[in-house]
């Protein structure tokens, strides 16, 4: 008689993963949010393919057995962590090593396009304006990355071949990284400052009023972590008082950024859609890599990016 297959539930998001490979291997169900508690029980393995939803923490708790392994679409797990999950027995994954060059990548567009004017340049050319300035010089600057894990790294290596003076930040001091109580010296000194670390309790509005008016006048912002990570009034004051000089944010505390938002007319902010890690193809490298992941769990093999479901990440970075 043949095994049954495990069971796979897909929280949706369009367009949905590529799971050919699993056809026979797997019995693969579909769901929306509104049905995902009622579901979990049947599930031996739940992929977040929709990793913008916080449908997995508002589901989570509640009676009956639990996926064993669930496997999120994204490098952060903020979005699905809640007590009960974090207590349990079931292991949790998440995408790292998908998206750490292509926003290494956009930081370093956005700290050129910054040095070189770009976007007044842009601006002066919609108004047929002729206008020369003199611009900055990216090479032998200073950057401090606060996040010390793959896409920290990455942002470091991508600058560093710019020319950049860069120092890494993470939750501990180790060869090569920078601990927390390094930062207030280390962003005071940098022309250019990237938050790139996980949402945890330690992290959640580590850019406040105080870290703004620790930077220097001259530095700029970037923020392709997770919105929580800043505190956007605070944020705010410091560009509207030119603080600092500028800012770029990616991710915001709430998304879709609401079109009433005043973070779409500050002076100085660059504002984009939570796309710095998004390149043509990262979909199937993204559904490739849990089917990977599935073959060596099927398989009764050790999983690959497990999270510290404690901390909130990967551990070893």
């Amino acid at each position: 008689m043949t095994p049954t297959p495990p069971t796979l539930l897909v929280l949706d998001a369009d367009p949905p993963p590529r799971l050919g490979r699993l056809t026979g291997r797997a019995r693969i169900v579909h769901t929306d949010a509104g049905r995902l508690a009622e579901r979990l029980p049947g599930a031996d393995v739940l992929l977040v393919w929709d990793f913008t939803s916080h449908a997995v923490r508002e589901a989570w708790p509640g009676d009956g057995p639990r996926p064993r392994w669930v496997h999120t679409a994204s490098a952060g797990v903020d979005h699905l962590m809640c007590p009960e999950l974090a207590a349990s027995d079931t292991v949790v994954t998440n995408a790292r090593g998908i998206f750490d060059q292509p926003i290494a990548e956009y930081v370093a567009a956005l700290v050129l396009a910054a040095a070189k004017d770009l976007p007044r340049t842009l601006e002066y050319q919609r108004e047929r304006t002729w206008r020369h300035r003199e611009t900055r010089r990216v090479a032998g600057t200073r950057a401090c990355v606060v996040g010390s894990g793959p896409i920290g790294r990455a942002i470091a290596r991508t600058l560093k071949a710019l020319g950049v003076t860069t120092a890494l930040v993470g939750r501990v001091s180790r060869t090569g990284v920078h601990g927390p109580d390094d930062l207030d010296r280390l962003i005071s000194r940098a022309d250019w400052v990237i938050a790139a670390a996980p949402l945890t309790d330690r992290t959640y509005r580590m850019f406040d009023t105080h870290r703004f008016g620790v930077m220097q006048p001259s530095a700029f912002f970037v923020n392709v972590g997770r919105g929580g990570l800043v505190d956007e009034e605070a944020l705010a004051r410091a560009l509207t008082r030119r603080w600092i000089a500028g800012a770029a944010l990616d991710v915001f505390a709430a998304e879709p950024l609401p079109g009433d938002s005043p973070l779409w007319e500050l002076p100085g902010l660059v504002v984009s859609p939570h796309m710095s890690g998004d390149t043509v193809g990262w979909r199937d490298e993204l559904g490739v890599q849990f089917v990977e992941l599935y073959e060596r769990w099927a398989a009764g093999r050790s999983l690959l990016n497990v999270v510290d479901k404690t901390c909130g990440y990967v551990p070893g970075h």
